[in-house]
C-alpha cells in the first residue's frame, strides 16, 4: 500500500470534492481519495506507487489545480 497527500487549489463546495474524488479515483491502482475541503488536501491510496504526473492530470480533467505533495510530517508522502 501508497499513502501520498497533495495540496489542491480551487475547490470551493462538495460538488469539488467530489469531482477530485471521482477523478483520482479512476486512476489505476487507486483505492481510496479522502479530500479535506478546508485545507485543499487530497489523500491518495494506491496498492502500486501511483505517478504524480497521473494525479495532476486528473486533478486538472475534474478543473483544478495540483499545488504539489505535502511534506510526510504532515501525514504522507514524500517530497
Amino acid at each position: 500500500m501508497s499513502e501520498t497527500t497533495y495540496t489542491v487549489t480551487g475547490m470551493t463546495c462538495g460538488h469539488c470534492v467530489a469531482s477530485v474524488t471521482e477523478e483520482v479515483g479512476d486512476i489505476q491502482g487507486v483505492t481510496n481519495v479522502a479530500v479535506d475541503l478546508s485545507s485543499g488536501a487530497v489523500t491518495v491510496t494506491s496498492d502500486r506507487q501511483v505517478d504524480p504526473a497521473e494525479v495532476r492530470a486528473a486533478v486538472e480533467e475534474a478543473g483544478y489545480r495540483l499545488a504539489g505533495l505535502r511534506p510526510a510530517s504532515e501525514g504522507a508522502g514524500v517530497r
